[in-house]
């Protein structure tokens, strides 16, 4: 058997193409020949822990896990609207479709579903369906009619979660052929030194963290405004960067919150165990559908964090979340709901209970090992 994991960017960023990636990684080390093609600008940098694997050859360049697993990087001429503007990935697809069992397209990515649809191939597709298309209405417009040939053309469609595949209103007439895996990831081990440093950059402090772009869909207007309400002692962190960041730091300000609220900036992959093991609860306060799973949330949970997250209506976020027992749930948009379940999960009566259940729902649903599994069972 021999898989090709289609779409997205390199370098990896995104939950999707995070997704892509450990696919191709783990599927390879169960001994199954999987490839990943993506496309990347000539601008795009190449990872330092990659350079050491990466080759060069007819223009693409190569990332080689082992005998079996490579990501493919072919050229993109633009970035429009979130996808890479690649005919090379047409090319790549054209030539050598025909030798892979299964071609695993990830949406959204319009310009992976045009290059399946262009390349000829009569093989299975699986379709990946992390998230509908629900900012970019007018993109939409143009990509529907390809989207639908790709629903109809894909012989099953995999979702993240049972609550998105069933909401989608694009899925409504293939629930016969959809099904869903939970996103799955090794677990975040903190180094006890780099806990420590964070700790004491925060001395008598319970830790609220939280980490994502800051953009709008992330709400975290309303985690700063859950600042407001908590006691002295707690300190709200924020890792990431984004549009939002001036208006989040005049918003900061503007409450006179500078002692109790940080945004952290861009934090480097290395640094970011560190702040997992040292935060009291992890918040995801997303507002929209946008956000379909929230990695983020099962990164906490494998460092035994409990988590409070949104009811987002539509979203598999909340039941990715199990309230009451990884965490608390709270209606999107209500910064005293989010004050509230902080304090509430952090009082000692309870937080050892959440923190001990966050690492087993962690253990019994989101390993990388369960989602590999699980995905190698459908394609048999």
């Amino acid at each position: 058997m021999k898989i090709l994991q289609l779409g997205k960017f390199y370098p990896i960023r995104g939950g999707v193409e995070k997704v892509m990636w450990d696919l191709t990684k783990g599927l390879s080390e169960e001994g199954v020949e999987c490839d990943m093609l993506c496309a990347a600008l000539d601008s795009d940098p190449i990872d330092e822990e990659d350079l050491g694997r990466i080759s060069m050859s007819d223009d693409i360049q190569t990332i080689t896990f082992n005998s079996r697993g490579r990501v493919l990087i072919v050229k993109a001429l633009a970035k429009k609207a979130a996808t890479m503007i690649s005919p090379a990935m047409v090319c790549y697809l054209r030539r050598h479709c025909n030798k892979y069992d299964v071609i695993h397209v990830h949406h959204p990515d319009p310009m992976a579903a045009l290059a399946l649809l262009l390349s000829g191939y009569k093989g299975k597709v699986f379709l990946h369906w992390h998230s509908d298309i629900l900012s970019q209405k007018l993109f939409l417009l143009l990509y529907r009619p390809l989207q639908s040939w790709l629903i109809r053309r894909a012989d099953m469609i995999v979702g993240t979660t049972p609550v998105y595949v069933k909401s989608s209103p694009y899925l409504r007439k293939v629930q016969h052929k959809a099904t869903f895996v939970p996103i799955g990831i090794e677990p975040i081990v903190p180094e006890e030194e780099g806990v420590k440093h964070v700790k004491e950059m925060y001395p008598g402090k319970k830790i609220v963290f939280s980490l994502g772009r800051l953009v709008p869909y992330k709400g975290f207007e309303y985690l700063i405004e859950a600042a407001r309400l908590l006691p002295d002692d707690y300190v709200v962190l924020i890792g990431g960067k984004g549009p939002l960041e001036a208006q989040l730091k005049a918003m900061i300000a503007e409450a006179g919150l500078e002692g109790k609220v940080r945004l952290l900036g861009y934090m480097d992959r290395n640094a970011i165990p560190s702040y997992y093991g040292a935060c009291d609860v992890f918040v995801l306060s997303s507002v929209m559908k946008t956000e379909a799973f929230g990695i983020v949330q099962i990164e906490a949970m494998s460092c035994g964090k409990p988590v409070i997250a949104t009811r987002i209506p539509g979203s598999g976020v909340s039941w990715v979340n199990k309230d009451g027992f990884s965490g608390l749930n709270v209606e999107p948009r209500d910064p005293a709901a989010l004050s509230s379940a902080i304090t509430s999960i952090c009082d000692e009566k309870n937080h050892n209970l959440f923190s001990n259940n966050a690492k087993n729902h962690y253990l019994s649903m989101f390993t990388g090992k369960s989602m590999i599994s699980k995905m190698l069972n459908l394609y048999e």
